[in-house]
């Protein structure tokens, strides 16, 4: 599987093009492990600590989620030839929390594709990235930029 002419450049795009990714199941385990390295609260941490803060539940941090969305952006089948190079975030929320037992998968459109004045080689394009889970209900969206190889001359 994959692109038929190998990794995408910034020619091969266009606005309105969709790219989606494979699902991940988040676990419990992982929620837990992420909390203690990167977010340490306890609503990440532990679920009977959980039950008493305001999710009521053990729940991912965001940044979990954005992790976890990152990862299948890189590896779902818009193939961009160079990686994913963020150039900034205009927009980031979770409106609703990510559980144990989620299946997590992105889908992605191209917003806006322009050049980028000051690296010829490399062109800028807007994306919306919405998260999903198992329901197709949004975990996060995301409007983001990123810097794309042009093809080689």
């Amino acid at each position: 599987m994959g692109y038929p002419g190998g990794m995408r450049f910034f020619e091969d795009l266009k606005p309105g093009d969709k790219f989606s990714t494979a699902e991940h199941e988040v676990t419990a385990e992982e929620i837990m492990a992420f909390g203690r390295q990167h977010d340490p609260q306890a609503f990440h941490l532990d679920p009977a600590a959980a039950r008493a803060a305001f999710f009521g539940r053990l729940v991912a941090s965001g940044w979990h989620t954005a992790a976890v969305s990152m990862r299948l952006m890189v590896q779902g089948e818009m193939e961009l030839d160079g990686g994913v190079i963020g150039q900034g975030v205009e927009a980031l929320r979770w409106p609703r929390p990510v559980l144990p037992g989620d299946r997590l998968r992105v889908v992605t459109e191209v917003i806006e594709l322009r050049p980028a004045p000051a690296r010829p080689a490399r062109g800028l394009m807007k994306l919306h990235c919405r998260t999903l889970n198992q329901a197709g209900k949004t975990v996060q969206d995301m409007t983001a930029t990123l810097l794309i190889a042009r093809r080689p001359a």
